[in-house]
């Protein structure tokens, strides 16, 4: 196998690295031959000026061409349409990683300032960029670049929900998980599918996330959510007829259950702002417009209702004041933790 010939898409560095390694294993050629034989490897339509007699002169020669100043420019073109997608989509982060690497250097961009800024653009999803750019301040090299990227914002990526998640839903308080069941429905109000908590957390509570838009991310503000439980395929809602909500079997709020495909609004707890992304063991509550533009929070109390010989613990919603079984030590609300659970970790 010979050496490849330079025709201005590869960096000259490498090009004649490759060839002094080549020919450093073969050895079948003297220092000048081997200068002769790599300038008749360089294709003729780059015109090499005369006098070259050492490497770094034919270095020198092949960077003041036109054609590696093109050669860079296309690298930086690249290096700006360059975009991260994790693993999560199907992407591979040690290749975006070698991309952005190799995309720097046969574009020269050396300075870590102005890497830092290419690798920024990189970030699409707003989440990660805005993570990033707070934790890369202080970085001092493309090592170091890589290593916190990697360890930090990757992580905490693959926290995020997003459409398509599958969550369980933990009230604080009492660590039961929202759950209902595919097939058993209220013997009283809609008689729709139950929805309950519950101590296991199994098939039954496992809610799949859908968002009204063509977001990615559920965000901090304005996030509007349909929950779809994932065993039945039913929607998490409040369902009323034409002249009244229903009743919830014991404190006759309003009825929640499996069956009216309604928006829950999503809010985080103790927010100091409203830019970010939910993420798992996020701490929020949820909360539901009714028919009467009334918001009714969705709670979770400790009275019981049964059904045949089954007990089940009630969920309902309403907008009246927090009692103690609907908040956290701190009064912050009624609040469920966020936690994406996949159905391989199930028993």
């Amino acid at each position: 196998m010979s050496p490849p010939k330079y025709d201005g898409n590869i960096h000259p560095d490498e090009w004649i690295n490759d060839f002094q390694n080549y020919f450093n294993l073969k050895k079948k050629l003297d220092a000048d031959d081997y200068l002769d034989y790599a300038i008749s490897l360089v294709d003729p339509i780059i015109k090499l000026p005369t006098g070259i007699d050492d490497f770094e002169k034919l270095r020198k020669a092949l960077k003041d061409d036109i054609s590696f100043t093109i050669f860079k420019n296309t690298n930086q073109r690249k290096l700006q349409l360059l975009k991260f997608i994790p693993e999560s989509e199907v992407g591979e982060t040690s290749k975006f990683i070698s991309n952005f690497r190799k995309l720097c250097y046969n574009a020269e961009i050396n300075d870590i300032e102005e890497q830092k800024n290419y690798f920024y653009l990189t970030l699409r999803n707003d989440y990660i960029s805005n993570e990033f750019y707070k934790k890369m301040k202080n970085i001092k090299s493309t090592n170091e670049l890589i290593e916190k990227f990697d360890k930090n914002i990757f992580i905490n990526e693959s926290n995020l929900i997003r459409k398509g998640s599958t969550i369980a839903l933990k009230h604080v308080t009492t660590g039961k998980y929202l759950s209902s069941i595919r097939g058993l429905n209220y013997t009283t109000g809609s008689k729709a599918q139950l929805v309950f908590v519950n101590d296991l957390l199994n098939s039954d509570a496992l809610w799949n996330i859908t968002f009204t838009s063509g977001r990615e991310l559920a965000s901090y503000s304005d996030t509007y959510i349909y929950l779809q439980h994932k065993s039945s395929s039913n929607f998490l809602g409040i369902f009323y007829n034409r002249y009244i909500d229903n009743q919830s079997p014991v404190t006759e709020h309003t009825e929640v259950c499996c069956y009216s495909q309604d928006l829950w609004k999503f809010n985080i707890s103790k927010l100091e702002n409203d830019q970010g992304y939910f993420k798992s063991n996020d701490i929020i509550n949820i909360s539901v417009i009714n028919r009467y533009n009334q918001q009714l929070f969705l709670r979770s109390h400790d009275f019981n209702f049964t059904i045949g010989n089954d007990t089940f613990q009630e969920v309902a919603c309403h907008s009246e004041r927090l009692d103690g079984n609907d908040e956290t030590s701190d009064l912050t609300g009624v609040l469920f933790i966020v936690d994406i659970k996949a159905t391989v970790n199930l028993k």
